[in-house]
């Protein structure tokens, strides 16, 4: 039971930090239609500057300014570059996206490294929060899971209760019409993906310490947030927090439990085979739990597409 419930807890930590990385994401996919394959690597920015920023005034100062800094670099990539090649298709958009994060890539290792920086948690968060059954949990992580929750509901008022949240929806679906109304829909274009790498900038900026501040980073999460976006829906701020916490717990869980495949077939009703390398199934029996944990969540969003190509809360397919 201890140990469920570490799982649980250390789940929702991986998840909430996937749900920081990809509610940015999911507006500027839903909104411009841009697959921005660079933007973990705005996550990988965020926790580099913090840690130049921690080095001279501390961890808290590198937790507000990096964002910003990672936030304004967005939008003028929007501005500048993304903006002027958009008008050619989705082809050049991905080429520029893919680009960028193989620049940014060597940006960072030229001024910081190929190795893994020291950026710790700061002095006031190090410590140990709560113990279950022997398993200590730090008070850092207890402030990534409030920090996440905190970004979600701002998010969820600036969506739901304020003017500027109404365009940026009525924008996601009816851009043309929100430009008749007379809003500048390619400022809003520039502040959605300035504010949406910023938030990627904020996840890395918290994550650097626990995860590790390196540059394969970008590498390690990237594929995951889109797999979350897709699985969520196009657009839904609930749906990038519901499908982020399922594959969080699902990574983790399927980490912790050493299952094997064999004992689930023979529960199934097969038969084990007496020669195992005479069966054509040989490497199918000699699956376990945690080999096949890495794939669980695209094997997920694969079923989710089959029976709702929308998303769990999508309204438009993806």
């Amino acid at each position: 039971m201890s140990l469920f419930i570490v799982n649980i807890l250390d789940g929702l930590v991986t998840g909430l930090l996937l749900f920081m990385l990809c509610s940015g994401l999911t507006l500027i996919f839903s909104m411009m239609g841009v697959l921005n394959f660079a933007h973990a690597s705005f996550y990988m920015l965020g926790a580099y500057f913090a840690y130049q920023i921690s080095m001279f005034t501390g961890f808290w100062a590198g937790l507000i300014v990096a964002p910003i800094i990672v936030g304004v670099m967005g939008a003028l990539i929007e501005r500048y570059g993304l903006r002027r090649v958009h008008q050619y298709g989705h082809v050049p958009e991905l080429i520029f996206t893919f680009g960028l994060a193989l620049l940014i890539e060597e940006f960072v290792q030229f001024f910081w490294g190929r190795q893994q920086v020291p950026y710790n948690p700061p002095e006031a968060l190090d410590f140990t929060a709560f113990a279950i059954a022997g398993n200590t949990f730090p008070a850092y992580k207890v402030f990534m899971i409030f920090m996440a929750i905190a970004l979600f509901l701002v998010l969820l008022y600036i969506l739901t209760r304020t003017r500027v949240g109404m365009t940026i929806q009525a924008a996601l679906s009816y851009p043309e019409t929100v430009q008749n109304l007379g809003h500048n829909v390619p400022m809003v274009f520039m502040g959605v993906f300035g504010v949406g790498t910023a938030m990627a900038g904020l996840a890395g900026v918290i994550a650097g310490p626990v995860m590790g501040t390196f540059p394969g980073m970008a590498f390690t999460l990237g594929a995951i947030v889109f797999v979350c976006i897709v699985v969520g829906g196009l657009g839904s701020l609930w749906g990038a927090l519901v499908a982020s916490l399922l594959i969080g717990w699902m990574q983790t869980f399927a980490a912790s439990y050493n299952l094997r495949m064999e004992d689930l077939l023979i529960w199934l009703g097969f038969e084990k085979p007496m020669l195992m390398w005479e069966s054509a199934w040989q490497d199918l029996w000699t699956l376990t739990l945690p080999q096949v944990g890495p794939i669980l969540p695209y094997l997920f969003m694969v079923i989710v597409l089959v029976v709702r190509p929308q998303g769990l809360f999508g309204k438009r397919e993806t």
